[in-house]
This record gives structure tokens, sequence and C-alpha cells, in this order.
């Protein structure tokens, strides 16, 4: 019905402000509608989705309509806008919508026709969005799930004891610190030591939604914000009336992190078959959870794209079992040269893609051409043979988008670049 569209196309402006003003006066929505870039696409892309949506019969195509509600509701289930959200916004337009074409100047048979197109337009997008919505909360609540079953398939005890370790090794350098006359009263913090980093993100996935963890979590607040600021002022004066304070508090968490892993039940292997590193199907859930907790927090994170130069010419030379062998040591250099509580993938063939947590653009620079040298360096061990690689990388920082596909192309983009400009070099996206 040509009124209808018309109505639509004249108004669509004022009906994204309705459908937005109702989201903005959510708090959930605001974890995603802060970002001024959001704001800048979603606009004119509900303004797109309005006219698609309210087409005239004659212009209206069934199949292209399926398709695009449904590839909506993938992207809300991937940057986990609550679908509830959409469906409050959608009232609002369709209350909006029916004011309008009960005062235009129609029949009353024109604008009777009018609403109920308009209702069936809305309650089949609605569907539509909802099913495809629900089928990408499943797959990913599996695949998270998936991912926490294999970080409990790594050695639990020596995992345990690294972090215990990490911890202990944080509390000596302290106590030691606070115990020397010369000494800075400046105090590290454990929130940015290497357990700390591990418990604010590996731990958040292993062990979600467990006491011990909030327990842990809690009481490193407490160091950070209460007890090292206590000790610092009386460095100055020359008490230690709160160091008794910190070492209980560290103790306490050593016996949660004892108990949180004792907690530990049911393995399942996800570590990719040739290279034992992460398989590329958790990506989505761990970069989505990187994302609202930078987001939450305000901080950086990068991703990097590594690509091995002139892989298949290895193959081809040397077969693909040495090939699978070289893959194999450059994942161990990648692993040595990043910290626990980042995040290795292998993306696919021989490209392998890092989440480098808490780190902005200029530190994820200097890591990733870290990477190149070590690999350009190294040499490696195939039988008889002896092999030198080089790899390209493409590395984007997190800006606040939710969209984690986003990201992944801001990168990949990258690494383009890097090989089109000669290979074994860091580009930024």
């Amino acid at each position: 019905m040509r009124m209808l569209f018309d109505l639509v196309s004249a108004n669509s402006a004022t009906l994204v402000d309705a459908f937005y003003q109702v989201l903005q006066g959510n708090e959930e929505a605001a974890t995603f509608l802060h970002h001024k870039v959001v704001e800048e696409r979603l606009k004119p892309s509900l303004e797109n989705w309005l006219q698609e949506t309210f087409a005239s019969p004659s212009r209206f195509d069934p199949v292209a309509f399926e398709l695009r509600q449904k590839a909506i509701g993938e992207v809300h289930a991937r940057i986990k806008v609550p679908i509830y959200l959409v469906q409050t916004g959608a009232l609002e337009i369709r209350r909006r919508l029916a004011d309008l074409i009960r005062s235009a100047p129609a029949s009353w048979q024109d604008r009777w026709q009018a609403i109920v197109l308009a209702d069936e337009r809305l309650h089949l997008s609605m569907a539509l969005m909802s099913q495809s919505y629900e089928n990408g909360v499943v797959n990913r609540t599996r695949l998270e799930e998936a991912y926490r079953l294999f970080s409990l398939d790594q050695d639990v005890h020596y995992e345990r004891e690294v972090q215990r370790g990490s911890l202990m090794e944080w509390a000596q350098a302290t106590f030691f610190q606070l115990l020397d006359p010369d000494e800075t009263p400046a105090l590290a913090r454990l929130a940015q030591a290497p357990f700390g980093l591990w418990i604010r993100h590996r731990a958040g996935v292993m062990f979600e939604h467990s006491r011990e963890l909030a327990a842990i979590s809690e009481r490193l607040r407490a160091i950070d914000e209460t007890f090292l600021p206590r000790l610092e002022a009386e460095a100055t004066s020359g008490t230690r009336l709160s160091l008794k304070t910190l070492r209980s508090a560290v103790n306490e968490i050593a016996f949660l992190l004892n108990e949180m892993f004792q907690g530990l039940s049911g393995m399942e292997s996800g570590r990719d078959a040739l290279t034992r590193v992460l398989n590329r199907r958790f990506l989505p859930s761990i970069l989505a959870r990187e994302i609202r907790f930078a987001n939450l927090h305000h901080k950086a994170f990068t991703i990097l794209m590594l690509d091995v130069d002139h892989f298949k010419q290895i193959n081809d030379r040397y077969g693909h079992q040495i090939g699978d062998v070289v893959l194999r040591q450059v994942a161990e250099v990648i692993g040595d040269n990043i910290r626990p509580s980042d995040f290795l993938f292998r993306y696919g063939g021989e490209e392998f893609l890092i989440v480098l947590v808490e780190t902005g653009i200029s530190e994820a620079r200097q890591i990733a051409d870290r990477l190149r040298t070590a690999l350009a360096e190294r040499e490696i061990t195939t039988g008889e043979d002896r092999l030198r690689v080089t790899a390209s990388l493409g590395v984007a920082e997190h800006d606040g988008h939710p969209d984690p596909e986003r990201l992944i192309g801001k990168a990949d983009g990258a690494l383009y670049q890097a090989k089109v400009a000669g290979r074994n070099r860091v580009e930024t996206g």
C-alpha cells in the first residue's frame, strides 16, 4: 500500500528517534548505544529497515525480507542486544505509526488496510528476528560452555601451581619493597600483575559464576584500593600496621584459588589438533566477553592477526608433514612471547589470532614486532632440515564497537596491507 510507504518515508527520522528514545532509557541498552560509531551506523540502518519493511506490495520481496530480518537477528545475538529491547522499540514505532495513519487524509478503509499491513509486517519481522536471535544465543551459549570445558582440559594442577606462584611472586616483591627503606613507597597493583590479569580474563571464562572467583575478585579490589594505599602512607611514617592485613588477604586468595581449582569437574578437549592452541570456534564468545569487559571498565584491548609468509611454498617444497612441524613451532614461539592472560587461536591454515587483553595499540605494535623478530630468528628443526620462516601481522585495537566481526575485519585488513607491502612486517588497522 503506497500510503503506508509514503508515511514511513516522510517520518522515518521521527520514528527512528522514537525507537532510540525507548532504548536510551534502558540501562542494558546503554552499553552498546553510547558509542558514536554505533549510533551513526545504526540510525541510517534503521531508517533503511523501516522503508524496506513497509514497502508497498508491488515492491515488497518476501524472500529478501526474510533473509534481512534473520541477518539482523544474528547481529543482535552476536553483539548481545537483548531481543526484548528491540521488541519494545518496535512497539513504540507501531504506536507512532498508528497515530500517523489515523490522522492521514484518506478513507477509513485505506487507513484500516494500512494499519493491518503495518501490524503484519512488524509481527513477521519480530518473529523472524526472534527466531534467528534465539538460534544465535543458543549457539553462543554452547560455544561458551564448550570453551569452559576446554579450559578444564588443560593440566589443572599445573595451572593452579602457576597461578599460585604468580600470586606469591607479586606478594614477595611487594613485601621486599616495603621492608627496604631505600625503596619508593609506590607499590605495584595486583590487578595489573600477571595473576590479576589472569583472574580478570582467563579465570572469568574458566570459573564463571564461581563463588570463589567472586570472593577472590573482591579481595583483589580491597588489596589494590584499600590495603596498598594505606601501606604506602605508612611507609613514609615508618609504621607497618597494615602489613599483617595484606599478608592475610594474600593467604585468603591463595586458599580460595585452591578451592576454586578443586571444584573443577567435567573435562572436554577443545584444542586445535595440530598446534594445541585454542580452536577458532571459541573466538566469538571470547571476543564478545572481552568487548563487554573493555566497554564496562574502559580498558583497551587489541588483536593481532599473524600469517606465516609463503607457507604454501614450504608445503610444496618439503611436504605437508614438514609444514605441520613448522606450524607447531610457530605456535610455540607465539605462546612464548605473550602473557598467560592473553588468548591464542589458530584462525585457519597458517593464520593465528592473538587477543592481547588490557593492551593499547602502541604496546600491541611492540609485541607484534617482537613476535615477528622472534619468528625470523628462530631456526625451525624439521628432522634433517633447518628452516627459517617469517610472518606478516595486522594489528587492530578495540574502539568500543560491540560487534567482534568488525574488529576481526580491521585486523584482517591490516594483515592484508602487510602482505601487499612486502611481508615480514607489521601494519595497523
